[in-house]
């Protein structure tokens, strides 16, 4: 396959990073993208108010930092109390810090939104046209140049070590920025003056082939409706909007990258193995035009070929709800960082007759910080600490990056007995910020003279998880029998942060084997949901055999411990080991 130029420039240096997908390995550092010793004559760029500042004004600092940053790159949301925190340690010190946006997607009053929401307490500028990122070399957000008196380049990369591509250590190890700052003040040499930059591409202005027959309004917008727009909407769990040209271009090379690395779209089946009608992945066809398109400038075409824009239901998927449930009375305060238990909220939702659920879907209140959402019917009479059990027996629904709502079709539907309550998990990340949530489920009931089938979660689990410090390939196995001829309709693997594959087999009674579900790269970032776009028989008798592994070693980033063994348990330092799926009885004449 022809990748375009822009891209090529792109790997080429970004070729020791480790995408969510990719495979995994420790970080790297390759001076071949160094910017170190480059001397930086000056610039003149405007902040947000129009106020024009220059790279003279900061002569009285001994050190400036130059910071390029995107107002909607998820990494950068991450560090920027981070940085406000560096600037106001540093600043008696005659440090000083100065943000660049060279996005051309990034407007002015995006720029001061973010700098209010973040309490910048430095220079905000924005770079029309990228020229002073390309003065720099400047390739991605956050990336940082840590200038001298001079205003050489001593240090470029990171800002420290603790997040990348879909992953974050739990604590910060190396304080790449910090570092080179404390040892450039003090007069002494920097240990480690370049790192791989990690985050979004900056939005250049790329010069367009006017007449490519690749255009956003001929291809480019069909294809961004049909895999993209559904999450990347105003409201919804993309960090930017693809529903508009200009913000379209201005992602064009960071599209073309995580398309060619296969970050996204969010899907984690390997092809050779089952048929699912939410299969997200770009035919080859696809990631082609993305990248003819590309390499053309990224062209708009002729607006009037753009199709009409999408229509999605506003604010539930299912449509309107029979009952909304909110989690609690009050929201859950977010600590501003720090790993947050799971937190389980238990909530009587008045069933007083048996309920039929035909769609469910958990709505996270603050998406900046709702990582996941399981809500589950506690049976009647089921005590608070049996909580995590009803998750496992009465799943009803979840939601997580990746995740669809549950929507059966007529005639299929999950039972509620009265009585029963609902336990909500919800799984928190904090974001840098204090932040609160009160998240929520919304049902809607099925009548039961239309229910033919019940729709049960099952799973094949294995709780016996001894996973040794250091071991890179642990193995585990789960099986599940059926009693009696049943159709099963979705598989949802379950691991958390050492998770690496997961595999699902059916071993019929006649001895033949077949994989169902193969995930040879688990992502706890991603939840997907495997459903088949046919129900697939599973004869009495049939056993489903589920195979995991794990890695327990420093090579996986998003381990939180190397050093120690790790058990099962809820929380995600812990271990799980599931392989849920949904099924219901074959025969529609008996009871469900």
């Amino acid at each position: 396959m022809k990748f375009p130029r822009t891209l090529a420039a792109v790997l080429v240096l970004a070729a020791a990073i480790v995408g969510a997908t990719a495979a995994r390995g420790a970080d790297k550092e390759d001076a071949s993208g160094s910017a170190v010793g480059r001397r930086i004559e000056g610039f003149t760029l405007p902040d947000f108010r129009g106020r024009q500042w220059r790279l003279a004004d900061f002569d009285d600092s001994p050190v400036v930092a130059v910071l390029f940053l995107g107002t909607e790159c998820p990494i950068v949301r991450l560090y920027a109390p981070r940085l406000v925190e560096i600037q106001k340690e540093l600043q008696d010190r005659g440090v000083q810090l100065v943000a660049v946006n060279s996005n051309q997607q990034d407007s002015l009053a995006e720029l001061e939104h973010f700098a209010r929401v973040n309490d910048i307490n430095f220079p905000m500028l924005k770079d029309p046209g990228n020229a002073v990122a390309d003065q720099f070399g400047a390739a991605r957000t956050p990336e940082v140049f840590v200038l001298d008196r001079e205003r050489r380049v001593r240090y470029h990369g990171r800002i420290d070590d603790q997040y990348t591509y879909g992953l974050q250590k739990p604590k910060v190890e190396r304080e790449y920025l910090s570092e080179a700052i404390e040892s450039l003040v003090a007069g002494k040499e920097i240990a480690t003056p370049y790192t791989e930059p990690v985050g979004c591409l900056i939005g250049r202005v790329l010069p367009t082939q006017e007449h490519s027959q690749v255009t956003y309004s001929r291809q480019i917008s069909r294809i961004l409706q049909k895999r993209c727009v559904e999450c990347h909407r105003p409201g919804e769990i993309g960090p930017f909007s693809l529903t508009e040209y200009d913000e379209a271009a201005g992602w064009a090379e960071m599209i073309a990258e995580v398309v060619h690395e296969q970050r996204m779209p969010p899907w984690h089946a390997s092809p050779e193995h089952g048929d699912f009608v939410n299969d997200a992945r770009l035919t080859d066809e696809e990631k082609e035009l993305i990248y003819r398109w590309v390499d053309a400038g990224a062209p708009e075409g002729d607006p009037s070929e753009a199709p009409p824009p999408r229509v999605f239901v506003q604010g539930w998927r299912i449509g309107e709800p029979d009952l909304i449930v909110l989690m609690a009375e009050k929201p859950f305060q977010v600590p501003p960082e720090g790993e947050v238990k799971y937190q389980y909220f238990i909530v009587d939702p008045g069933f007083t007759e048996d309920k039929w659920i035909q769609a469910a879907e958990c709505r996270p209140g603050n998406r900046a910080v709702v990582h996941h959402i399981i809500v589950a019917a506690m049976k009647p009479g089921s005590k608070k600490q049996e909580a995590h059990g009803d998750l496992d027996s009465k799943w009803l629904a979840a939601t997580a990056p990746g995740a669809r709502p549950m929507i059966l079709p007529e005639g299929r539907a999950k039972f509620v007995p009265a009585g029963s309550r609902l336990v909500f998990q919800l799984h928190y990340t904090p974001n840098g910020t204090p932040q609160e949530d009160i998240s929520s489920v919304g049902l809607i009931f099925a009548d039961p003279a239309t229910v033919k089938q019940e729709v049960v979660t099952q799973n094949a689990v294995n709780r016996r998880i001894r996973i040794p410090p250091g071991d890179p390939n642990y193995r585990l196995e789960a099986t599940h029998t059926f009693s009696r001829d049943s159709l099963m309709l979705a598989m949802f693997p379950h691991m958390h942060l050492r998770g690496k594959s997961f595999r699902y087999t059916a071993i019929y009674p006649d001895g033949d084997r077949e994989v169902l579900l193969d995930v040879p790269r688990y992502d706890f970032n991603w939840q997907n949901s495997y459903i088949f776009a046919e129900p697939k028989p599973m004869p009495a008798g049939t056993k489903l055999h589920c195979v995991a592994h794990f890695d327990n070693s420093e090579e996986n980033l998003a381990n939180p411990d190397p050093t120690v063994e790790v058990r099962w348990g809820d929380q995600t330092w812990e271990e799980m080991m599931i392989g849920y799926f949904d099924m219901t009885l074959a025969d529609q004449d008996q009871e469900p």
